[in-house]
């Protein structure tokens, strides 16, 4: 069982949280905790010995810290997700694999293509795939058919595994904090479309790609994950979509393991992740 806490920072934090576990039995197993001075915000996350009354353990939680805590006891670590796509396999597929001999952390209820390419490998996967096409519609429409599709499952984040669409302010308010992008550069560089080209033009040393959750600010959202690999003068563009299609799909599933194992804080468009 894990336990996950965010509040304004004050001395005896820790001691609190041992109280009232040692109140009601509970074994804590492990606690990692981290104090951001600047912010005055302290961040914790244990993981417990299983308690039947989880909403008795939150409540006597919430009553120890201060009164803006978020507080969060999961009885199930395993999360559920939704995956949305375009044409790019690459990424799909490593989770496909990782879903199907229960190494992902969490279940793949659906996927959501906007072109059929993909269907075939969910199908291998015994995966339910839908397309929903974005040609001929204005983006309300698009995003409403997606949305009506979602409705259908539940799910705890969004996955865009190389979706190939913005999304709009109103459709990611309706998941804060659930939607997970990956970003084909290191950002802050080369926010936007055609990275590894740009790349490739202004002669860099150095490729990335950055995991982040999406927000209204395009590939601006809190940062999750970013890997690099080195590159040189001999690389063309297509050594670099090669590599980085390789780093992309590493980045991403290590920033999912994060978010599905509750390591993930989000404060101010930053991160806090306990490795």
């Amino acid at each position: 069982m894990v336990v996950v806490i965010q509040c304004k920072d004050k001395v005896g934090l820790v001691a609190d949280i041992a109280s009232v576990m040692a109140r009601f039995g509970v074994n804590i197993l492990t606690m990692k905790e981290y104090v951001d001075i600047n912010e005055g915000m302290f961040f914790a996350r244990l993981v417990i010995e299983p308690f039947n009354d989880i909403v008795v353990l939150q409540n006597a939680l919430q009553q120890a810290l201060p009164s803006d805590a978020l507080v969060k006891v999961n009885p199930e670590p395993e999360k559920k997700i939704v995956v949305l796509v375009t044409k790019e396999y690459h990424c799909l597929s490593d989770i496909l694999i990782r879903n199907h001999f229960k190494t992902l952390g969490a279940t793949v209820e659906a996927v959501i293509g906007n072109y059929a390419d993909l269907a075939n490998i969910c199908e291998r996967f015994d995966v339910p795939f839908y397309e929903i096409s974005h040609e001929g519609k204005d983006k309300s429409t698009f995003e409403h058919e997606i949305k009506k599709r979602l409705a259908n499952h539940k799910f705890d984040y969004m996955v865009l595994a190389k979706f190939m669409r913005i999304l709009s302010p109103d459709f990611v308010a309706s998941y804060p904090y659930q939607i997970i992008n990956i970003h084909h550069s290191f950002l802050p560089a080369f926010i936007g479309a055609s990275p590894y080209k740009r790349a490739f033009h202004r002669g860099v040393k150095l490729i990335g790609a950055t995991a982040h959750f999406v927000t209204d600010d395009l590939d601006e959202g809190p940062i999750i994950v970013q890997k690099t690999i080195p590159v040189d003068h001999t690389y063309s563009v297509s050594d670099m979509v090669r590599a980085g299609k390789e780093i992309e799909t590493s980045a991403l599933v290590k920033a999912l393991h994060f978010v599905f194992e509750d390591k993930v804080f989000v404060f101010n468009n930053k991160t806090v992740v306990f490795e």
